[in-house]
């Protein structure tokens, strides 16, 4: 049985294929994803998972470069942005509409609903390198 902090297997098998630049993104319960990225619905009741429990997992064995976060976060949801930014108090932020977050979706390699009941608790998180 595997020892690390991600043990779902869907999850796990998508970090590990990941690649330099490659996107991973994390949302909430609301966000439309496009047919042709794949989905880990992890979501079973409202806030359950929450959207930072769900970062704080994958974060234990991604290596994440930068972050893109919907500019409306600012204004709609500063509380959540708050939590991101000092979970992630050094990773560059890229702050894009709403409407562009969307869009990405299809260039990530996976979108993992959360339970999340909040707005704009969405992250696309770009994967680094560790050496």
């Amino acid at each position: 049985m595997k020892k690390t902090k991600v043990i779902n297997s869907d999850i796990s098998r998508v970090i590990a294929q990941m690649g330099h630049f490659d996107l991973l993104s994390i949302g909430d319960a609301g966000m439309p994803v496009p047919q042709t990225t794949e989905k880990i619905d992890l979501a079973v009741d409202n806030g359950i998972p929450s959207f930072m429990d769900v970062l704080t997992n994958v974060l234990e064995e991604l290596e994440v470069q930068r972050i893109y976060l919907a500019e409306e976060i600012k204004t709609e949801n500063p509380a959540m942005l708050k939590k991101i930014q000092d979970r992630l108090p050094e990773t560059p932020v890229t702050f894009i509409p709403h409407s562009e977050m969307k869009a990405n979706l299809k260039d990530s390699h996976a979108f993992i609903r959360t339970g999340e009941m909040t707005p704009y608790a969405n992250i696309l998180l770009e994967s680094g390198v560790v050496f």
